[in-house]
């Protein structure tokens, strides 16, 4: 994984003359950020004996990788890998959300009062899939924000997904979502997408929810780390950060090279 993680880090060059101190390890300071995920501690409490460094450090190094996009690029190139190890499987695509309530960030721009929740303050975290329960593509909202406003934004920034030889893949065969989602049925049907959506007014029993359960089983996956059952982050870039790390650790994990078992 840190020959597939270091040349996407932003490299920083040591002054000659004035050094100052020496800059903390980034192998070191992105295993400080792994333990904030999946512990959920707050920053100032980072064992010192871990040999991490500082936890405001760490919480810099990761608002410095979050806007070189590293993230982003990262999720790039393990999707190319799996790929290229026919891991992935474009048949079929499901989405769907879950709601997190957010303890603090309360002002924050994507959080909101949520209309199943009592009107608890909290995020939204979307999720699109392959047919295997891969998350492709993940994004965050408001709390008070309709699961369907990002249909067609996650399916536009799946971009092309190479690791094959030919074409590369820009968009699922068909789509599976709940009846909240049917309002973009025709846009879907223009996308080149065969939409598999429950209809509005129809009573219930479709059948579809035993493909949807990809989704569910996703974001599962992004939910066990600590740190993203509940959003601790004031900023909205910080809780997204560790959203996408969650998402690369995943896909790592389904990555030939890096999981245990075939």
């Amino acid at each position: 994984m840190r020959a597939v993680i270091e040349p996407l880090l932003p490299k920083h060059e040591r002054r000659f003359r004035y050094p100052g101190r020496k800059r903390i390890d980034d192998r070191k300071a992105l295993q400080g950020v792994l333990f904030f995920l999946y512990a959920g501690v707050q920053w100032e409490f980072l064992p010192q004996e871990l040999g991490f460094g500082p936890g405001p450090t760490c919480w810099r190094r990761l608002a410095e990788w979050q806007e070189a996009g590293v993230w982003e690029e990262l999720q790039r190139v393990l999707l190319y890998g799996l790929r290229a190890a026919d891991r992935l499987d474009f048949s079929r695509a499901t989405i769907d959300a879950s709601h997190v309530q957010a303890k603090r960030g309360r002002s924050s721009p994507k959080v909101g009062p949520s209309p199943v929740g009592r009107g608890r303050p909290g995020s939204k975290h979307h999720v699109l899939t392959d047919a295997r329960g891969t998350p492709l593509r993940v994004s965050l909202t408001g709390g008070h924000r309709h699961d369907v406003t990002r249909l067609l934004p996650l399916i536009d920034s799946l971009g092309p997904v190479r690791g094959k030889r030919g074409w590369p893949r820009r968009k699922p065969r068909t789509l599976y979502a709940d009846r909240g989602y049917d309002i973009h049925r025709r846009r879907l049907r223009e996308c080149g997408i065969t939409p598999k959506i429950a209809r509005r007014g129809r009573p219930h029993g479709s059948g579809l929810g035993k493909v949807r359960w990809d989704a569910e089983s996703a974001i599962a996956w992004l939910h066990g780390p600590r740190r993203l059952r509940s959003r601790w982050e004031v900023r909205d870039d910080m809780h997204d950060a560790f959203l996408q790390l969650a998402h690369c650790m995943t896909l790592a994990r389904k990555h030939p090279a890096f999981c245990k078992h075939p």
